[in-house]
């Protein structure tokens, strides 16, 4: 049998057209028909498909969403501005965005700049409560007579002189006197007025707990039938250091403020918001000697003016 073996493997060496190869080495025709090979596999291959931009998966979907959304909206917005060209080449967007973030640039760094130089610091508080208000009130003549007070019109201005609530009042009973010439009250003013029950109540809440500046307030918190903590009321007729213009007597809100602030006021037809309005700059022009003489006659701590 060993012998047998021997022959056929001389008998397979000596067959006509086998080629012998090395170790190590591939044959050239070999090199060839792997190259085929792979060429015939990069034919073969299935080209890839295009995801579908519209249709989102994976737990990411919802972010992708949103940020093709606001892709969107851009393009809207810019194709509005005029802003895009048919030359523009956007990849994903990016320049689309660039261009609409710095517009939005230029234009805050606008509004900063205008914002800066034209408005000053005292309007971030307007038409904000303030810890001291100035009210002031119109009335109409009622009565047998008109020699009655009845609320006609309420105005309240906060520490810097803003308006923050000015109302008329509906009558309650039939006016005899408008004093249209003094009060600047009218028939309908007064028609298309609020009811008077929901004024003393908004006048109430806003008056509640904070220092009340007026002149002859009296009066005023009388046609409001309201009151307040005597603590809390600063009254410009009665305060002493005014009453040397007039040699002791009460002084007008008309003169002090011409003497003292040198401004006209009341010189037709009143306002309340102006009257309101005087009477806080009164108030300030002499807060700094007032609110001290105040705090030492209680033994208190002064309230501080700057509030």
């Amino acid at each position: 049998m060993t012998e047998s073996s021997k022959k056929r493997k001389k008998t397979t060496n000596s067959q006509p057209n086998q080629t012998v190869v090395s170790r190590g080495l591939i044959d050239a025709n070999w090199q060839k028909f792997l190259s085929s090979s792979l060429i015939m596999d990069k034919k073969t291959e299935k080209p890839a498909q295009e995801v579908n931009k519209d249709h989102y998966t994976g737990s990411y979907r919802r972010t992708r969403r949103k940020r093709a959304k606001d892709h969107d909206i851009l393009q809207n917005n810019l194709k509005t501005l005029n802003l895009t060209s048919n030359n523009d080449t956007l990849v994903n967007g990016i320049e689309l965005k660039n261009k609409f973030s710095d517009l939005n640039n230029d234009v805050s760094s606008d509004v900063t700049k205008v914002t800066k130089e034209v408005i000053p610091k005292e309007t971030k508080s307007k038409n904000r409560l303030t810890k001291f208000l100035a009210i002031d009130c119109e009335m109409v003549g009622v009565g047998y007579d008109g020699s009655d007070h009845m609320l006609a019109r309420v105005s309240i201005v906060n520490k810097f002189g803003d308006c923050i609530y000015d109302k008329f009042v509906k009558a309650r009973e039939e006016v005899k006197d408008y004093r249209t010439n003094i009060s600047g009250v009218r028939k309908e003013d007064m028609m298309n007025g609020e009811e008077f029950n929901t004024v003393q109540k908004e006048v109430a809440e806003l008056i509640k707990g904070r220092i009340l500046v007026g002149h002859s307030l009296k009066n005023d918190l009388s046609v409001l039938f309201l009151s307040h903590p005597k603590r809390n009321i600063r009254d410009t007729s009665r305060y002493k250091p005014f009453k040397k213009i007039t040699k002791g007597s009460t002084p007008s809100l008309k003169r002090l403020a011409k003497e003292l602030l040198g401004i006209e006021i009341q010189s037709g037809e009143h306002s309340s918001v102006e009257d309101a309005r005087a009477a806080m700059q009164l108030y300030c022009s002499v807060a700094r000697q007032w609110e001290p003489q105040i705090a030492d006659k209680r033994g208190k701590r002064k309230v501080s003016p700057d509030d």
